[in-house]
C-alpha cells in the first residue's frame, strides 16, 4: 500500500528546500556591548615612588575580571601596576608627567575604564645635617636623607641657600649666619608638586666665641682673656636670677643641712703636701697629641689622641695621691677641652679611668646615661672659680659644687648619676642652687663679692658626690686663703633650689637616634710610608667627631693623615643618644 504524505509534511519540506536554496545577508553592525568598566578615582595626583590603590567596577557581565595597564608618552618609565590595581609610581618623573591607568574587561577587550594620573615630585625626607653646629659667618652643610631631586632647595629658616644636588640621598649647601641661635633647616623639592621636608635644627654658636678662643694665654692656670666656654645660650651660661624656685626647695635644703657653710675647695699654696683645687693647662698647636689608654670607663669615654702634655698637672699635684686625679687641658688652637679622670702617666701616654672631649663652641652634651671625667657627665672646667675672672671683676657662668648624697636621677646639663641615696630629697645630679637675691654681700671682700654675685645670677650646679657645699675652683697662689675661708659664713639655708623642667630617672631617659655615617673613605688605601692620605666622611646627627689614632677631635668632613705603618682609622661620631663608628684601613708598603 502506498504511503501518502500529508499536506503538513509537504509544506514543511517545501519550506526547508526554500531556506536551503537562498542566502540571507545582514550588513548591519553588531549591537553595542552591554559591558562597561569604570575606574576609581577618575583622576589622581601621585608622588614619585609612592603607591596608590585604584579600584574598578565592571557591569553587564558576571565576569568582573580586568587587566590593568599604564599608558603614556615620552618615557618608558611609567611605574608598575599589580593585578589588583595597586600602582607604584616611578622614582623619577616621566616627561610628560601625565599618564593613564587603564582597566580592560576580560570578558570584552573593547570595554575599558581609565583614570588620568598626574605624577608629582616626592616629598623630601631630611634625616640629618653635618656639621650640626657652626659659628657665625660663612658655612657649608652636608644634608642627608631620601627623595631629594635635582633642583631641590635648602632653606635656612626662610632663606634659600646655594644648593648642590649630589644624589637622591645627599645635598650640599652654603650660606652665611649673622647671629647665634637655633635655626630650622629644611629641603624643598621643586614643582610639579613642590613640597618641603620636616626641619632639622642647626646650632649657630656666634662669631665672638671662635675669635676669642685664640686669645687664651698658654700655660698652667693662664687667663682665658675673657673667653667663656660654650655659647651664650648654654645652660652653664644662663642667667637664672629670675628662674622659678622648686616647691620643695626648703625640704631639700634641710635635707642637705641648712646650717652647713659653703667651703671654697680651692686656694693658694698646699694642704698636706697637695695644691688646693683642680688645676688646668692651656696648650696651643705646638702640643702634639698623646695616646689615652682607658682603665675603667672606656665604653663611655671619648678616644684619644688628645693634646695633653705628659707634664700636665694632675689634681692634687705634687702629691695627687689616690683621689680623683683630674687633668684638664684646653687647646686654644682648636677650641676643644679635654678632661681625664684617674689619670696616670704611662710611658709616652696617659692611663685614665675615663675621658671626655668638649667642643667649647657648641652646646655639646654627653650621651644620656654616660659619665664624663665627672660623675654627673658634666665638664669640670666651666664650673671652676678662676683667679683670672676675679681679676676681671666678673664671673659669667655657673659654678660647680658637691654634696654628700645624691639619688638615681639627673637634671640637664648632667647626663649621669652616681646614686648613694634612695631618699627622694637627695639631689639629682645637675641640681642647681641659687644664692637668694636678698643675701647681703656688702660685708664681704671684693673677691668674695664676685663669687657671691655669680651665685645669685648663675647659681651652682651639683656635679659629684663629695663634701656638702664644697665649691670648686682652680689653685692659684694669688688667692687669699683666709679671705676665702670667710665664704663659710654663707649657709645652705641662704640658697634656694631651682625648679627643673625635667628630672630624668631610669624610666624617662630620652630616646633617639645615634649619628648616621653614610660614608668613610680614603683618597688611597695603599701607600708608601709617610704619604699623605685624605680621610673623608659624611655623617648626620653628630654633635662632635673624633678620628683615631693620630688625629683626635676635628671639625668638618675630612682630615689629612700620613701613616708610617699600616693603620686602621676609626671615625667616632657622637650625639646625645649614642655613638656610631666606622673604620677604614690604610696599607703601608
Amino acid at each position: 500500500m502506498r504511503n501518502l504524505l500529508s499536506f503538513r509534511h509537504v509544506f514543511l519540506a517545501l519550506s526547508l528546500t526554500g531556506c536551503a536554496g537562498s542566502a540571507i545577508t545582514n550588513n548591519q553592525p553588531p549591537p553595542p556591548s552591554s559591558i562597561s568598566v569604570v575606574v576609581s578615582p577618575p583622576t589622581a595626583s601621585i608622588r614619585a615612588g609612592d603607591t596608590f590603590q585604584f579600584s574598578d567596577t565592571v557591569s553587564g557581565t558576571t565576569n568582573t575580571a580586568v587587566t590593568w595597564s599604564i599608558i603614556g608618552g615620552g618615557s618608558s618609565t611609567l611605574g608598575t601596576i599589580s593585578a589588583s590595581g595597586n600602582y607604584t609610581a616611578p622614582a623619577s618623573l616621566p616627561n610628560p608627567n601625565i599618564i593613564t591607568v587603564r582597566a580592560t574587561s576580560s570578558a570584552d577587550s573593547s570595554a575599558i575604564g581609565s583614570s588620568s594620573v598626574t605624577l608629582l615630585n616626592p616629598t623630601p625626607v631630611l634625616t640629618g645635617i653635618n656639621p650640626a653646629s657652626v659659628g657665625t659667618g660663612s658655612f657649608t652643610l652636608t644634608l642627608t636623607g631620601t627623595k631629594f631631586v635635582n633642583g631641590a632647595q635648602v632653606l635656612f629658616g626662610t632663606t634659600p641657600l646655594q644648593t648642590t644636588f649630589v644624589s637622591s640621598t645627599q645635598l650640599t649647601a652654603t650660606g652665611t649666619a649673622l647671629s647665634a641661635g637655633l635655626y630650622a633647616v629644611t629641603v624643598n623639592n621643586p614643582s610639579p608638586g613642590s613640597s618641603a621636608s620636616s626641619a632639622v635644627n642647626l646650632q649657630i654658636t656666634g662669631s665672638p666665641q671662635a675669635s676669642n678662643c685664640s686669645t687664651m694665654s698658654l700655660g698652667q692656670g693662664a687667663s682665658l682673656g675673657g673667653f667663656v666656654p660654650f655659647p651664650p645660650d648654654s645652660l652653664w651660661n644662663a642667667d637664672v636670677s629670675s628662674a622659678a624656685v622648686d616647691p620643695n626647695s626648703t625640704a631639700i635644703i634641710n635635707f642637705i643641712g641648712g646650717t652647713i657653710g659653703m667651703h671654697a675647695d680651692f686656694g693658694a699654696g698646699q694642704y698636706l703636701g697637695s695644691t688646693i683645687g683642680i688645676p688646668y693647662l692651656i696648650v696651643g698647636a705646638q702640643q702634639p697629641p698623646v695616646t689615652i689608654n682607658f682603665t675603667a670607663y672606656g665604653s663611655e669615654s671619648d678616644p684619644g689622641p688628645m693634646p695633653i702634655a705628659l707634664t700636665a698637672p694632675v689634681e692634687g699635684y705634687p702629691n695627687p695621691g689616690a683621689g680623683d686625679r683630674h687633668v684638664l687641658v684646653l687647646d686654644n688652637s682648636n677650641c676643644f677641652l679635654y678632661e681625664l679622670f684617674s689619670s696616670y702617666v704611662s710611658g709616652n701616654s696617659w692611663n685614665a679611668g675615663s675621658a671626655a672631649i668638649w667642643d667649647l663652641l657648641s652646646n655639646e652634651q654627653r650621651p644620656y646615661t654616660w659619665t664624663s671625667a665627672d660623675s654627673a657627665g658634666l665638664p669640670i672646667f666651666p664650673g671652676l672659680v678662676r683667679y683670672d675672672e676675679i681679676a676681671a671683676g666678673q664671673i659669667r657662668h655657673a659654678l660647680r659644687f658637691t654634696l654628700q648624697q645624691s639619688r638615681a636621677a639627673f637634671v640637664l646639663p648632667a647626663t649621669h648619676w652616681a646614686a648613694n641615696s634612695t631618699n627622694s630629697l637627695a639631689a639629682p645630679m645637675g641640681m642647681r642652687l641659687r644664692l637668694k637675691a636678698s643675701f647681703d654681700v656688702s660685708g664681704y671682700s671684693a673677691t668674695n663679692q664676685v663669687i657671691l654675685n655669680a651665685l645669685k645670677k648663675y647659681g651652682m650646679i651639683m656635679a659629684d658626690n663629695g663634701s656638702n657645699m664644697f665649691l670648686s675652683g682652680a689653685p692659684d697662689d694669688r688667692w687669699d686663703n683666709t679671705d676665702l675661708h670667710a665664704l663659710g659664713q654663707v649657709k645652705a639655708s641662704d640658697f634656694e633650689v631651682l625648679a627643673a623642667s625635667q628630672i630624668y630617672i631610669s624610666s624617662s631617659i630620652p630616646q633617639g637616634n645615634a649619628p648616621q655615617i653614610t660614608s668613610f673613605t680614603a683618597s688611597a688605601t695603599s701607600v708608601s710610608a709617610g704619604t699623605q692620605v685624605t680621610l673623608s666622611w659624611q655623617a648626620s646627627g653628630a654633635s662632635y667627631v673624633v678620628v683615631s689614632p693620630e688625629v683626635g677631635a676635628v671639625r668638618g668632613t675630612s682630615v689629612t693623615v700620613a701613616p708610617t705603618q699600616s693603620t686602621t682609622y676609626t671615625l667616632y661620631t657622637t650625639n646625645a643618644f649614642g655613638r656610631t663608628t666606622s673604620t677604614i684601613s690604610i696599607s703601608v708598603h
